[in-house]
């Protein structure tokens, strides 16, 4: 699975690993044999018809039932792997929080190397995002450089809204787990048309900051444009909540897929990459409503 920067691309699993469940076929006698896309030849790829072949969700709908599960072998991903891996990269970047938090005081220099390290972090994020492999060593860097960022811009925030931050961390917490919830109950299915027209309401979203970003920084929009800190900066920050919340059923699907398949243990590095740069989406955005919804106080 190649989990890239939600802002920008979902990639899924490299069909190149060679990891089971690819490039074999169901054995004699399985259950749902006859009329099963699944059951190619032996040595024959399954998806070499298939118009989504990069496309992870293109799962036909749920007219086919679940994925083929991968023989038991070692070496395979696991939810433990996945859950072990986050929680890594996750600390990484609350460490990273707390260190500038507590050693860069509130300033026009601690906001700078905020700046900077959002962008080292960025271009971490876009490296990683097109290796063909999970570099642990880089995707800890980002989480490094990224809890930089998250840590200065909270302390400013709670400089001035106190208690935000907190209340930003459990409302990324309460959006998470209710979005696992929908999830697992089967409310939303991830198919491929759900990622397609997710995806364009994604890049438009996108589209559109970048051109308010220009417009503010050229002083054509005042007070922040369509990011102000009014009505409209909250319905805009709540449309970018739903989107992070968007990113987290693509990745649910993408980590599921991965273990029902039986990708490469080391691809676990990418299942965490992926859901730290969407929970950290999410967070700054809850900041941000947290922000505008506190006032003045």
């Amino acid at each position: 699975m190649r989990s890239s920067n939600p802002v920008f691309s979902r990639r899924g699993f490299s069909r190149d690993n060679g990891y089971a469940g690819f490039n074999t076929a169901p054995q004699a006698g399985a259950v749902g044999t006859q009329g099963n896309p699944y059951a190619q030849p032996a040595g024959a790829n399954p998806y070499a018809q298939n118009p989504y072949a990069q496309n992870p969700y293109a799962q036909q709908d749920t007219q086919y039932g679940t994925p083929p599960q991968a023989p038991a072998t070692t070496g395979r991903m696991t939810m433990d792997d996945v859950v072990t891996r986050t929680a890594i990269t996750l600390g990484t970047v609350a460490l990273g929080a707390v260190l500038a938090w507590a050693l860069l005081p509130v300033s026009s220099t601690s906001y700078g190397l905020a700046i900077g390290a959002a962008l080292v972090a960025f271009v971490l994020a876009m490296v990683q995002s097109f290796k063909r492999t999970a570099s642990p060593a880089l995707i800890l860097s980002y989480a490094a450089f990224e809890g930089v960022f998250l840590g200065v811009i909270s302390e400013m925030y709670n400089t001035q809204w106190s208690g935000a931050p907190f209340q930003a961390v459990l409302g990324t917490m309460a959006v998470s787990a209710a979005t696992l919830l929908v999830y697992k109950a089967g409310w939303v299915r991830v198919t491929a048309r759900y990622a397609r027209i997710g995806m364009a309401i994604a890049l438009a979203f996108i589209l559109v900051m970048a051109v308010n970003l220009l417009l503010v920084a050229f002083g054509v929009a005042e007070d922040g444009g369509l990011r102000s800190f009014g009505p409209l900066g909250a319905i805009v920050g709540i449309i970018a909540i739903v989107l992070g919340a968007f990113f987290l059923t693509l990745d649910f699907k993408q980590i599921e897929d991965g273990i029902a398949y039986g990708a490469p243990r080391e691809e676990s590095w990418l299942a965490a990459f992926g859901l730290t740069m969407t929970l950290v989406w999410i967070y700054v955005e809850m900041l941000r409503l947290v922000a505008i919804f506190s006032g003045d106080d």
